[in-house]
């Protein structure tokens, strides 16, 4: 029964090794017919000796091929083995990878053993890869993701911009990633609660917006999905968290929105974003005029950091501790106290120049203040110019990101 077992098993594995010259069927028949092996069960002529000599072999006639419960265990263990060889050539199972490989950028490895799972059937592998993709992307989810991309969509009227962060520098240039992040953008800015989250705060709901449909064209993303959906096939092809973590929008009733993307590797995308609302007292001001002083400002607001629109909004509580510790300060000095007292609200000033934004040095021109740039420009258009509102957006502000030292990594991945 061995020898049996063997004989059968045998030519099935060059066969499907791709090293037999003739194709399986012949094999078969081979069996079927031919007269040329011995079983010692049944031949009376193996006395101990070779199985393989002629003497042993000549004198047992071979019997009908019936196929035992054992050569059926081989036949369907032979089955189960990579049976692709026969049913898909060479040639297109090297097509089907470099087409799943494209069309998922997942590693080539995986993308084999999807094809050969789904029996080389390029949907059911595709829709493999992404079920696991995406349990993957899951279990990634607890890694901080500091770093992304900001991406901005906006009108003449209506801006919106939004975060979408990864892990590492390397996948937000990704050009996968970032048509992800400004395909986002401008779903928000057709969102239909927008002008209601707008009368009541500059944030967008991240829930809303993931819950929206969004219609990809990209060769490796093609076709109608959720926001949140397509974050996480994303996430899935890079291989790392992705994470849509806050979006912003401002809006313009009598007036322009104006931006700024510092560190824009394309258009609507950067990792530092400036944008204000520039706002005309009776409407109808020249929108080219507007826009190129809007864009200067927009240029500042991201050069400067200010933290409020006018020495007016600076917040008590700001201004409040920042004298206590300026009278600190002071009191080391051992001046008088009518001395520490102007020390100290000379430098509150000071302080208040420096984060209000209308209050500042313009950044393009540091020996005039915005305050004085709007004057001009409401000269030049014949009506009052001043700033709505504006906003300062940049990449990974406020994550504590992760130190890991070169011992810890290596241990890491040694254990």
């Amino acid at each position: 029964m061995f020898l049996i077992g063997f004989l059968v098993a045998k030519p099935f594995e060059m066969a499907y090794s791709g090293r037999a010259q003739r194709p399986i069927s012949s094999l078969l028949k081979q069996l079927k017919t031919s007269h040329s092996y011995s079983s010692w069960t049944r031949c009376n002529g193996f006395n101990g000796q070779s199985m393989f000599q002629s003497n042993a072999i000549s004198r047992c006639k071979a019997p009908s091929f019936r196929p035992t419960a054992e050569l059926g265990w081989v036949l369907g263990f032979s089955h189960a083995c990579r049976r692709y060889s026969a049913e898909v050539g060479s040639t297109e199972q090297v097509g089907l990878i470099k087409q799943l490989r494209e069309r998922t950028s997942a590693p080539m490895k995986d993308v084999k053993a999807a094809l050969v799972d789904c029996n080389w059937d390029l949907e059911a592998a595709y829709t493999e890869l992404r079920k696991k993709g995406i349990a993957g992307a899951s279990k990634k989810g607890a890694r901080i993701a500091a770093e992304g991309m900001l991406a901005l969509a906006q009108d003449e009227k209506v801006a919106a911009v939004i975060e979408l962060n990864c892990e590492t520098d390397f996948v937000a240039r990704n050009e996968i990633f970032q048509y992800l992040a400004l395909s986002v953008a401008r779903s928000a800015l057709t969102m239909d609660a927008l002008p209601k989250l707008l009368s009541e705060s500059a944030t967008i709901d991240l829930k809303l917006l993931g819950e929206m449909n969004i219609v990809l064209d990209h060769p490796k993303l093609t076709r109608e999905i959720t926001v949140q959906d397509a974050i996480m096939e994303v996430a899935a092809i890079m291989g790392e968290n992705v994470k849509l973590r806050r979006g912003f929008a401002l809006s313009s009733a009598n007036g322009i929105v104006s931006s700024y993307l510092h560190t824009s590797p394309q258009p609507g995308l950067g990792r530092i974003a400036g944008l204000l609302t520039l706002e005309s007292e009776n409407g109808g001001a020249p929108t080219e005029v507007l826009q190129r002083v809007g864009s200067n400002l927009a240029m500042h607001v991201v050069a400067a950091r200010p933290l409020f629109l006018s020495r007016d909004h600076v917040a008590t509580k700001t201004l409040e501790a920042e004298r206590d510790i300026l009278k600190t300060q002071a009191a080391a000095s051992g001046k008088p106290q009518a001395a520490i007292e102007k020390m100290v609200e000379g430098r509150l000033r000071k302080f208040v120049e420096e984060i209000a934004l209308l209050e500042q040095k313009f950044v393009m021109n540091d020996k005039v203040n915005v305050k004085s740039v709007l004057e001009d420009l409401s000269k030049e258009v014949g009506q009052q110019i001043k700033v709505g509102s504006f906003l300062r957006v940049e990449v990974g502000e406020g994550i504590q990101r992760q130190e890991n030292s070169f011992a810890s990594e290596v241990a890491a991945q040694v254990g």
